[in-house]
């Protein structure tokens, strides 16, 4: 998934869940001066809150209900826990209808016979027939996510556990999966593609072009990145073939970042990334027998490095592939169908849109492969198609003014589909079905009083489900519950103690209210002090993304958001606007009304939006405002303090784009076209243009090891203010990346930098 669309919401809920790296006295050991900036706080919140708890997330103590995997028989889940007695891990399984528990497979089961210990396990997959189960271990981190390590393989039938890949190079291993029959396990290591027959263990390399250049089985770090793919190869149904995705990154721009902190001498990190109107990797889709031989290449029509090809997947029960090529300016999706035994090509189905498309994921077929589903906005709602093999026909499964948001399951055998929606309320989230040969109405599930959002884990029947639902004052509540009269049969995880805690700390809920932008209405949230007072004026922090990919004002619960909480109770009022073209379901005008114009509409609906509210509310104070974003919203913070100088008199810019055609192809062209065809959107929409508007106070955030958004901003930024003498303050964290979260005493050093900022230059408290 794109860090960039998410590090706002994610760095915020982080805040109270990361791992803190400073040593903290116990409370009753501290002491409270009048020259410590932070002491404020923790007497307003009587020795409750302070920063190190915050950042240590120690305060409140969220449950989950660890990583489920659905059995085959739709009626039992698995998942690891630990074994107390014996070390290591068991894999239990639990009926959904009565919570009956089985350990299914005992740690024991787990052990490394040359070592005697037991491999720790990162997570396990399941064969098709359940007989055999892959271990991920030994993780390594490719570039967002731990994709590499190593393997093993417990056979259930005869208990033999063994590594795969002898002889390859130790945590080079990715994506291993088993065959249908089970009897192989295909995988990537260093760019080319594996496959290991179980009963002799012998491995056949079926690529042997992979290199530094030629990326088999795998991406890119744009199309990681931008299309959240990483695993780029599939087994056919059949098992005779294995089709993969190939990119030949020679002829893209590749780009360098210096480690100067890990050695006396330089070290450099070279890779490729294509930049805002520059050269793609030449990606191409092809098959090879499983057995090995020689690739067959499909010839869909097009430049390589003028198309994408986001997705690719075998027709169930055939050796057909289904693929969709997107454009270069990401508005027109062709699909494709290649028939492995006829060789022929088809081009079924081509979606289009003036503004942009999203990749169509959770394709279902239907009615033996007559039909598939397909996503939409085609009548300024997103709605859930089913679209005839021959695309001839497009019938509506879900129609209405509103959005079908999100897959979550299918009942087959009922006819219904599951998914997300939110009519009336675009900060919460609601499970919903529609009869998929119906005529397009739907019935909400979630129950009416849990208001807020809800999030399923459907079993592959659609009898059960997993149900997640939370709000922003209330902690993730778990329970199993029996699909479709969304009956909860019990709890799983109900949180109680974290709400206990939550509640201890004696915060002001954050509220949800709505705002102006002209004739727009917008939603947003505040939160106040706890010793808040109406009489008064206070200060107010903006906390912006503003980008299409995201959204800020989510009624989720996101760990107490105790940051923000914590800047509250140092005397501010925290708020966060969705502006125009966030991502919420109110519809594809909302959303598209952006294309071409990223930053511009962004910064005015925030100026707006924030004016607005202080005349509905007395005790904002229009003269103390300020404003903060992380990657999206540190460019829309700077758009609003360049832009609106009046408005906003204090910004913290953090992991910022100063300059749109320095990030990638294709997040950026899908929202603003090329630099080639939109020269004057991507000037409008780059904070470097504006910097003489700069009056107020401006502090910029940046690690120098950014392989996302990088430092090359911060540093083109640095060196226009410098041109136009304007001053500022700046804080580099060498080496750390887009995340700003590595290495020791980041965070707390990060969060305490933020507050002193805020304290120096946005005087706190009311007046």
């Amino acid at each position: 998934m794109n860090i960039r669309k998410l590090i706002l919401p994610v760095a915020l809920f982080a805040i109270a869940n990361a791992t803190a790296t400073a040593q903290i006295m116990p409370w009753e050991n501290r002491t409270e001066t009048d020259d410590d900036p932070f002491a404020k706080v923790d007497k307003a919140t009587s020795g409750k809150l302070y920063l190190e708890d915050v950042v240590g997330g120690r305060l409140i103590q969220t449950r989950g209900a660890g990583a489920i995997n659905w059995m085959k028989d739709g009626e039992r889940y698995s998942r690891l826990e630990p074994n107390k007695e014996k070390g290591g891990m068991d894999v239990v399984a639990y009926t959904a209808k009565d919570n009956k528990r089985e350990v299914i497979i005992p740690s024991s089961m787990f052990i490394d016979k040359a070592t005697g210990k037991h491999v720790p396990i990162s997570s396990i997959s399941w064969s098709n027939d359940n007989s055999k189960v892959l271990v991920f271990t030994n993780t390594r981190r490719v570039w967002r996510y731990h994709t590499r390590g190593d393997y093993w393989v417990l056979d259930l039938n005869d208990g033999t556990f063994r590594q795969l890949g002898k002889g390859l190079p130790e945590s080079t291993l990715m994506f291993a999966k088993f065959s249908p029959d089970a009897d192989k396990v295909a995988y990537v290591s260093k760019n080319n593609i594996y496959v290991e027959d179980l009963p002799t263990g012998k491995i056949n390399r079926i690529t042997n072009d992979g290199s530094d250049v030629i990326v088999n089985g795998t991406f890119d770090w744009v199309y990681e990145e931008e299309f959240g793919i990483r695993d780029g190869f599939r087994w056919s149904p059949s098992g005779k073939y294995i089709a993969y995705w190939q990119s030949d990154t020679d002829g893209t721009g590749w780009f360098d970042i210096i480690n100067n902190v890990d050695s006396i001498y330089p070290t450099i990190q070279h890779f490729p990334y294509p930049k805002a109107g520059s050269s793609n990797s030449a990606v191409k889709v092809g098959y090879v027998p499983a057995e090995g031989g020689e690739t067959t290449w499909i010839q869909i029509p097009g430049d390589q490095r003028e198309n994408y090809l986001p997705r690719m997947d075998f027709i169930p029960g055939s050796d057909e592939l289904f693929i969709q090529q997107m454009n270069r300016q990401q508005n027109t999706n062709r699909i494709w169908i290649a028939d492995i035994a006829t060789k022929e090509l088809n081009n079924i189905f081509t979606d289009t849109d003036d503004a942009w498309l999203d990749t169509n994921d959770n394709i279902l077929w239907l009615d033996g492969n007559k039909w598939f589903t397909w996503e939409s906005e085609r009548n300024g709602w997103r709605h859930l198609y089913r679209i005839s093999r021959d695309g001839k026909q497009i019938v509506p499964i879900t129609q209405g003014d509103f959005d079908y948001e999100s897959y979550v399951g299918c009942d087959l055998k009922k006819g219904l589909v599951y998914f997300i929606a939110s009519p009336q309320n675009y900060t919460q989230r609601y499970l919903y079905s529609a009869k998929i040969f119906g005529n397009g109405n739907v019935t909400r599930l979630s129950p009416d009083d849990q208001q807020g959002q809800h999030r399923y884990n459907i079993s592959p029947t659609g009898k059960w489900a997993v149900h997640n639902y939370s709000n922003a004052a209330t902690p993730t509540v778990i329970d199993m519950v029996s699909l479709p009269n969304h009956k909860s049969v019990r709890v799983i995880e109900n949180n109680e103690g974290a709400r206990e805690q939550y509640a201890a700390l004696g915060l002001r809920p954050k509220e949800f209210v709505k705002t102006q932008s002209g004739d727009l209405t917008l939603d947003a949230w505040m939160i106040k002090p706890i010793d808040f007072d109406p009489t008064k004026k206070y200060p107010v922090i903006v906390e912006v993304y503003g980008e299409p990919a995201s959204s800020t004002v989510q009624d989720v619960w996101g760990g107490g958001d105790l940051w923000n909480q914590y800047m509250a109770n140092l005397g501010y009022i925290v708020v966060s606007i969705d502006n125009r073209g966030a991502n919420v379901p109110r519809g594809r005008e909302w959303r598209k009304c952006i294309y071409g114009e990223v930053g511009t509409f962004a910064s005015e609906d925030q100026a707006r939006g924030i004016q607005n509210l202080a005349r509905q509310y007395s005790f904002i104070d229009s003269t103390r405002i300020g404003i903060t974003g992380w990657s999206g919203g540190g460019s829309q913070t700077l758009n609003s303090m360049f832009r609106y100088p009046d408005v906003f008199s204090t910004g913290i810019a953090i992991a910022f784009v100063a300059d749109q055609r320095t990030y990638d192809t294709i997040y950026q062209e899908r929202y603003m076209n090329t630099p080639q065809n939109n020269p004057q959107g991507y000037k409008k929409g780059s904070p470097i243009t504006y910097v003489e508007g700069l009056k107020g106070n401006l502090l910029l955030i940046h690690g120098t090891g950014d392989d996302n958004v990088h430092y090359q901003n911060c540093e083109m930024l640095i060196n226009e203010l410098v041109k136009h003498g304007k001053l500022f303050s700046l804080m580099s964290y060498p080496m750390r990346t887009h995340g700003i979260s590595e290495r020791q005493g980041t965070t707390l050093h990060l969060r305490k930098t933020m507050a002193k900022y805020w304290l120096d230059n946005l005087p706190a408290g009311g007046r």
